[in-house]
């Protein structure tokens, strides 16, 4: 067990962190039959595209500024509880609008949650907004411009997520540019379903100083030796990309590649009960799978605070937990 390891984590969707017997609660208080697409503690889909609209569906249930505060209390908590320190979640307002909640709202909502799981565990929080990339660049530039006005604190970065397959970065690297310009911490999903070609496309058109997965850079070795230069952090979820069988099982996962061959990597669980998965068990998995001793994942936990998209008072004083 990893309980007594210090843990931190940047590369989680809020909604796609929703446990299914919190999904369940909001059907029924909604209406809605979500049967289907639930089978005990597990969401049911097939492959990316069915994963999608699974995490569509759920994400559908949350409508009110409490849901929301709801959601994000019962996350963080339950990381907490797992030695989690601090905690990045990624949230679209484009989900929000298409379950009829005004964006201002929903992020005060998530705002609260994070107030009352630190008030009650110690964790720290932060929001980092997204666009979908399977919508359209228009509503992307939209979404970067409410999070380049800093519609709460706790708001400290802007990403890319959804279906990497369409498009390119180039596509959405006005909505970027408005990001970095206010001053918001940049990050994006790549090299996940797609390969070497998406990390290199987002790394031209985006300049993040993170990557969402960007396992699959490791097809590429002339990738990956750029990669460790630069000191581009890589938010692994090792449990979301063998469900998502882009690696046969862990054996074949190349977290310990990449870590060796000096790429700054971390430990995270993306959608977690989507793919059975925590943030503790993402820590073991590295333990049991990967060799990681308890320094290397203290050292793990360090590279995500320092990666964090924080104040520097706030780094010093996650750091100093270590």
């Amino acid at each position: 067990m990893t309980r007594h390891i210090p843990k931190a984590e940047i590369h989680c969707h809020i909604e796609g962190a929703a446990p299914t017997a919190l999904v369940r609660s909001q059907a029924q208080k909604y209406g809605v039959d979500m049967d289907h697409l639930i089978d005990g503690d597990r969401y049911v889909w097939k492959d990316f595209t069915s994963f999608l609209s699974a995490y569509d569906a759920a994400a559908a249930l949350f409508r009110t500024e409490e849901d929301y505060a709801l959601l994000a209390q019962s996350y963080l908590t339950s990381i907490a509880e797992e030695g989690a320190i601090y905690s990045e979640v990624f949230i679209s307002p484009d989900h929000a609008r298409r379950a009829g909640l005004d964006p201002q709202a929903y992020v005060d909502g998530l705002g609260e949650g994070m107030r009352r799981a630190r008030a009650s565990h110690g964790i720290e929080g932060r929001l980092i907004i997204t666009c979908v990339r399977h919508f359209d660049a228009d509503a992307a530039i939209d979404v970067a411009r409410f999070a380049a006005s800093r519609p709460h604190p706790l708001v400290t970065g802007f990403g890319m997520g959804g279906d990497e397959r369409m498009g390119s970065h180039a596509d959405f690297a006005r909505a970027f540019d408005i990001a970095r310009d206010a001053g918001l911490g940049i990050t994006t999903h790549a090299g996940e379903v797609a390969g070497p070609d998406s990390v290199r496309d987002a790394l031209q058109h985006v300049r993040p100083t993170r990557l969402g997965h960007g396992v699959r850079a490791i097809e590429d070795p002339s990738l990956v030796e750029h990669l460790a230069e630069e000191g581009i952090v890589l938010e692994i979820c090792p449990g979301s990309n063998v469900s998502l069988s882009l690696f046969a099982g862990f054996e074949d996962h190349p977290f310990p590649a990449l870590r060796e061959a000096g790429i700054r990597v971390t430990l995270n669980s993306d959608d977690p009960p989507f793919f059975a998965t925590s943030l503790g068990r993402e820590y073991a998995l590295a333990q049991n799978a990967f060799g990681l001793s308890d320094d290397d994942l203290v050292a793990t936990t360090r590279t995500a605070l320092e990666a964090a998209f924080v104040d520097e008072e706030t780094r010093a004083a996650l750091l100093a937990k270590l």
